[in-house]
């Protein structure tokens, strides 16, 4: 029986592949050397909640397949681990691979200082945090392939505009039914929680 991560196919040309290499266990962690004491920034949580649609031509997720690659991206990202991921709308049998999805997303994401909480808010809780290299291809990390690029391509505002990033480098080159080996770049950093600091 297929693991659910896995479940992908990838159609290149007339011919359909099995697309084992869009899910592996793991999540490959981004370097996370000690900062300087300059470096070291105060931050929260911060709630997010959204959906956005997945359509692909290069690459068939199942809907249990592309809510869990999408939640290995997060979490490289620097998502906090409770976050919850479902992926909707897949036609045909249930668990068949399907060109499009819609993808709801409840997550916490890191954001730099501390605001003001509202009249009868609480107060959420400060954490140390620093910027740490992010690199998201077809090589890295070992869960991506190239037949993430329109994956990729489709999650670029989602990705900008609920992470803390810096210096970021967004390079997306994706063509119908052609699975490349440089279809996407995503280089820069992001704001993680200090070791030293993160819960448990």
């Amino acid at each position: 029986m297929p693991h659910p991560i896995r479940d992908c196919l990838s159609v290149v040309g007339a011919t359909a592949v099995l697309a084992w290499s869009c899910g592996s266990s793991g999540i490959a962690a981004a370097e996370t050397s000690a900062a300087a004491p300059a470096d070291v920034l105060s931050s929260e949580w911060q709630h997010r909640k959204l959906t956005f649609a997945y359509q692909g031509f290069t690459t068939l997720y199942t809907c249990d397949g592309l809510a869990d690659h999408v939640r290995q991206i997060l979490l490289y990202l620097g998502a906090r681990k409770d976050l919850k991921v479902i992926a909707t709308g897949c036609p045909g049998p249930f668990n068949s691979p399907s060109r499009s999805a819609f993808v709801n997303v409840d997550f916490y994401a890191l954001v730099r200082g501390a605001a003001a909480p509202s009249a009868g808010s609480p107060v959420a809780e400060t954490l140390k945090a620093h910027w740490v290299p992010i690199e998201l291809t077809p090589q890295r990390p070992n869960f991506m392939s190239g037949g993430d690029c329109e994956l990729i391509q489709g999650m670029k505002d989602f990705i900008t505009k609920n992470f803390t990033l810096r210096a970021v480098e967004y390079r997306t080159s994706c063509f119908p039914n052609q699975a490349t080996l440089n279809g996407f770049s995503v280089k820069g950093e992001a704001l993680r929680v200090l070791p030293s600091a993160a819960p448990g």
